[in-house]
């Protein structure tokens, strides 16, 4: 199968296309060709007149670890060109950021989730080149997580730098069907060019929506394979807790939760009593990590482990956000007062709880807190949620 870089590169008439207009791109350590060169180099060494790059949260290089760790705007020291960064002065392209190029690639790898930031970074830089007269072509990748959609739909005022629009968590979408739907939400007068995968196949085993012929390269420090890939639209709302999602260890974000101070095998066993069917699609194991940094630090936590992979995995009955949501709750339950939700700035909003900020709204929060609450009353919310996100972007959808 071929990315969007590949086409682009073996396609002289595209190409062309591309001939006497001043080019910038928008990319990571992930955006690379088929032979693993990155995207920057193939496409000077093709000729295309390269004259500025962008880089986005965790920067160009991806060498930024945490959540608001900003990158300077530097000078490339091969090419002479400047890089600009869209994770620190500015989150949005300035106009003279835009004024250098009159054609931007955006060649971003996405993991298939609202909060992964690369979403909200395309919307900005859709809405700056509809109003600076630019064309946008995005060279498109799978989405890992493929085409499942799960969560509920992130409220109206509730927007942010991690809820670009009323897209539920998983949103099943690569980015160039997502800049499809942008286009048409925000009514957005831009020149928009999606250049297609070939051969991608959403819905194929074994990878179910990633190749199984391609290398997985981490888009951001700690998407380091395609297990937390699967699990990252329910581990991220970790983020917004007081517990681990494991930073500081080497498998970040596929764990449930972890914790000095909670018995993991009893909130295991709560997951079971509370929703059983919320377990399936994956293996839970029990495990142990001590944190060299971020929450924790130092400290023995115990923890559940997710596997989403192997012969563990179904990709239909895999449900991570209500998987994560579940854990919540059995905590809540196991521990009722212990202090779940984490108070402190996430992605540059003071206002509001971080869970809040990551979910769209204050409904999962809700559900977990209320002692009264079941299973169903979180299902019933988040499935009319899913079936309307499902029929709103059916008609954007390049590869079913």
């Amino acid at each position: 199968m071929n990315f969007g870089i590949d086409r682009l590169l073996a396609d002289p008439d595209l190409l062309r296309q591309l001939e006497g207009r001043r080019v910038a791109l928008v990319a990571h350590p992930a955006s690379v060709t088929a032979n693993l060169t990155h995207s920057l180099d193939a496409l000077i060494a093709a000729g295309v007149n390269v004259a500025s790059a962008f880089g986005p949260q965790h920067g160009l290089k991806g060498d930024k670890q945490d959540n608001m760790v900003e990158t300077a705007d530097e000078t490339d020291p091969d090419y002479g060109i400047p890089v600009f960064s869209l994770y620190g002065e500015v989150r949005r392209p300035s106009g003279q950021m835009m004024s250098t190029a009159d054609v931007f690639l955006f060649d971003l790898q996405d993991l298939g989730c609202r909060i992964y930031t690369f979403v909200t970074t395309l919307l900005y830089l859709l809405e700056e080149a509809a109003n600076g007269g630019k064309s946008v072509w995005v060279l498109d990748r799978p989405n890992p997580a493929g085409r499942p959609v799960e969560g509920t739909l992130l409220l109206p005022g509730q927007e942010s730098f991690v809820g670009a629009a009323p897209m539920p968590m998983r949103h099943g979408l690569t980015m160039g069907e997502m800049a499809q739907w942008f286009v048409r939400h925000f009514k957005l007068d831009v020149d928009l060019k999606v250049i297609a995968m070939e051969g991608w196949q959403p819905n194929g085993s074994p990878g179910f929506g990633w190749p199984q012929d391609r290398i997985w390269i981490n888009p951001s420090p700690n998407a380091a394979n395609l297990n937390m890939a699967r699990a990252y639209a329910g581990t991220v709302m970790i983020e917004g807790t007081t517990l681990s999602e494991g930073r500081g260890t080497t498998r970040p974000l596929e764990v449930l939760f972890g914790a000095p101070d909670l018995n993991a095998g009893a909130v295991l066993a709560g997951m079971h009593r509370v929703a059983p069917q919320w377990l399936d699609g994956c293996a839970l194991r029990e495990c142990w990590f001590e944190p060299t940094f971020h929450k924790h630090q130092g400290k023995l936590c115990n923890a559940i482990m997710v596997h989403a992979e192997g012969p563990f995995y179904d990709h239909t009955a895999f449900r991570p956000w209500r998987l994560q949501a579940l854990a919540f709750k059995a905590i809540r339950m196991v521990a009722p007062d212990y202090p779940i939700w984490r108070d402190f700035p996430y992605e540059y909003e003071f206002d509001r709880l971080a869970i809040d900020v990551i979910n769209g709204g204050p409904a999962l929060r809700e559900w977990v807190d209320d002692r009264a609450s079941e299973a169903g009353d979180l299902e019933a919310i988040a499935a009319l949620d899913e079936a309307n996100w499902r029929e709103t972007v059916a008609n954007v959808l390049l590869y079913d």
